[in-house]
């Protein structure tokens, strides 16, 4: 599963459904792989408006990886940041969580992911 998956996924339990609170999931025990993918700036582009930048911040701390900027860049940054360009392209398009699991932040409930597939499927006390 992309990182980049994690910023469109909140916790499926009803109670949490109306708190802000249970997105972003949180990585626990995370195994990350890399793949290999070409880099394509205006894909970067495109995503920017569409992601959640103080989610995705948190995530990338969680995971470890260098820390983002407070607000999300702009097209002219990232067509002049080499650097930034390619952080983020690390980060969304070529790192994947593997195993481990995914915790909300609000009821605590851990979603296993397993050869990157996340289980979504709640016990049926929670549902």
């Amino acid at each position: 599963m992309k990182v980049l998956t994690l910023n469109f996924l909140t916790c499926a339990v009803k109670s949490c459904k109306s708190s802000s609170d249970s997105f972003p999931l949180h990585p626990k025990d995370a195994e990350l792989a890399s793949d290999d993918v070409e880099v394509n700036p205006q894909l970067l582009i495109n995503l920017l408006p569409r992601l959640d930048w103080k989610a995705l911040k948190t995530t990338s701390t969680e995971l470890g990886f260098p820390q983002l900027p407070d607000s999300p860049p702009t097209i002219e940054d990232l067509q002049s940041d080499e650097k930034l360009l390619k952080d983020l392209h690390s980060l969304l398009m070529e790192t994947n969580l593997m195993e481990g699991k995914l915790v909300c932040g609000v009821c605590g409930h851990e979603y296993a992911v397993r050869e990157g597939i996340p289980n979504f499927l709640l016990p049926s006390h929670l549902v």
